[in-house]
């Protein structure tokens, strides 16, 4: 059972929804990156999910983009983003961490010693979105051997036919992306949303988390009510992106949370 199992089935038992956080390794900077990640746990988040910088982020909107370039400006780099995970985990050994990016840095770096790296600094799930299950044998496959949740995306374009495939070989929780379109362009909606999370859970025992476009407390309270829980990535990364101290990030940070546990 890897620290994402654990995690859902206790907040399962308290018959709670569960909160997750994304932020970029090293925006602004590795120290302050580190505080904050450190400070998400007492915030009230559940499941910590941990940017990759990449040069060339496809999938996410001008705020991840920028958060990307900062810490890529800062110097971050894959084996930093493993020391940061690592010195975390110093200090926290239950909260889970997900890293999520691209495939291309892991790739350069070796799956074998990426996977050995990963799983030694404390990762327990990947999210890698440029990997269809067509390539699960790059990455998924041996990142479960190797003891790491593999979660995979389900959008509103994933149809009955596609949603099989999608689901054979992800583990941890599915996250489901409520909108169509790249990270931070629009508002999730919880009546659009609850009938995509019944369709993939006919089809999974695993929980659908839902992310993209909740940036309200209101907002996460309303998806978590049709969901297992909610993603917020884009609202916390703009804090971050307009200097607030990490402080008022996770004051911010806390309000999201509170909301998706009221649910």
């Amino acid at each position: 059972m890897t620290r994402i199992d654990a995690k859902f089935a206790e907040l399962n038992a308290a018959g709670k929804k569960a909160f997750v956080a994304y932020v970029m390794a090293g925006d602004p900077d590795y120290d302050t990156s580190l505080e904050i990640v450190k400070g998400l746990p007492g915030a009230g988040v559940d499941i910590i999910e941990l940017g990759l910088p990449f040069t060339d982020p496809m999938a996410d909107g001008p705020t991840i983009q920028l958060a990307g370039q900062r810490a890529l400006d800062g110097g971050m780099t894959l084996q930093k983003t493993l020391d940061l995970a690592a010195e975390f985990r110093k200090t926290d050994d239950t909260t889970p961490i997900v890293l999520m990016g691209y495939y291309n840095p892991i790739y350069s770096r070796g799956v074998e010693a990426f996977l050995t790296d990963a799983k030694a600094a404390g990762i327990d799930g990947l999210i890698v979105v440029d990997l269809p299950p067509e390539e699960d044998g790059e990455l998924c496959i041996p990142a479960q051997a190797a003891g790491m949740n593999f979660i995979r995306l389900a959008t509103p374009t994933t149809d009955d036919k596609r949603l099989p495939k999608v689901l054979q070989n992800t583990s941890g929780f599915v996250y489901y992306v409520s909108i169509t379109g790249i990270t931070g362009a629009a508002e999730a909606e919880a009546t659009d949303v609850g009938p995509e999370v019944t369709r993939i859970k006919a089809s999974t025992d695993l929980p659908v988390i839902v992310g993209f476009g909740i940036n309200t407390p209101e907002k996460a309270q309303n998806i978590a009510t049709v969901a297992d829980g909610a993603v917020v990535g884009s609202a916390i990364v703009s804090q971050i992106g307009a200097g607030k101290s990490t402080t008022e990030v996770l004051e911010f940070v806390k309000s999201l949370a509170d909301g998706a546990h009221r649910a």
